[in-house]
């Protein structure tokens, strides 16, 4: 689904970048188009100029938190997901104990295999269409392999409290596995973002605007607020990029489980 996507082919580093230089450019626009019809403009224009900038930049305030908080939410869920698949992995590779014993080599053999192969596409970029097709096939394939594994030994010994176990186990790191890829999907809306930075280029217009009607340019303030808004923006883009950006989910739960398990 991203490679349908604008803005997802481009770094979090270059759209920040990008964004701040566009609100520096509308900010020298809006600044000479204020001081052109400055003296042409009343002092309850330029009181009605105020009000709009400060509407404008609450509504800029709103966008930042209410993104941020489902960047952050997002970026949180794919954290739980992965904590999640390495525990029911970790369980599973205990109840292998419990499987006859002609069973128990392969199985183990199996999971470290599978262990190995999560850890490295957990750490793959999403844009790797080719390899991360490559990895999942072979993750089925194991998948395949452990259940069958699990169907004959429950031919061997069909107790719930043994084998059936081992099963149920089985099923929820398939399960997981589903879970956290799906999880890897879902992200703040593009459109969401197109606004966001709408509003924000806009802003910057808007004061530069309201500046050039006052006769006063305000250099400081303003490139101070828009840095601290393009470092926000950074950051909401970044924490909504799962294994694209700077901002990562810790992999040390599953890359100990496959330590644990050789």
């Amino acid at each position: 689904m991203f490679e349908d996507e604008l803005l997802y082919g481009y770094s979090s580093v270059l759209i920040a970048v990008t964004l701040f230089i566009a609100i520096v450019i509308f900010n020298e626009i809006g600044f000479r188009a204020g001081r052109f019809i400055q003296g042409r403009t009343d002092s309850e224009v330029k009181t009605l100029t105020g009000s709009i900038q400060g509407s404008i930049l609450g509504l800029l305030a709103l966008l930042l938190g209410f993104t941020f908080s489902m960047s952050m939410q997002r970026y949180d869920n794919r954290s739980m997901a992965l904590i999640d698949e390495a525990n029911t992995i970790g369980t599973a590779i205990l109840r292998v104990e419990l499987l006859p014993q002609e069973y128990k080599k392969q199985a183990n053999e199996l999971f470290k295999e599978y262990v190995d192969l999560r850890v490295a596409i957990g750490q793959l970029d999403l844009t790797k269409h080719a390899q991360r097709n490559d990895y999942n096939n072979k993750i089925a394939n194991l998948q395949r392999q452990l259940w069958s594994l699990a169907i004959a030994a429950t031919n061997v010994d069909p107790r719930p409290v043994t084998t059936g176990a081992f099963v149920k186990s089985l099923n929820d790191v398939i399960d997981s596995q589903g879970k956290r890829n799906a999880l890897l999907q879902m992200h703040v809306p593009e459109v969401v973002l197109i606004l966001l930075f709408i509003v924000f280029i806009s802003s910057g217009g808007i004061m530069g605007y309201s500046a050039g009607l006052s006769g006063k340019r305000m250099i400081v303030p303003i490139v101070l607020v828009s840095l601290l808004i393009t470092l926000i923006v950074f950051i909401i883009i970044d924490l909504d990029r799962p294994k694209r950006g700077l901002i990562q989910v810790d992999q040390t739960v599953m890359i100990e489980v496959s330590e644990n398990i050789k």
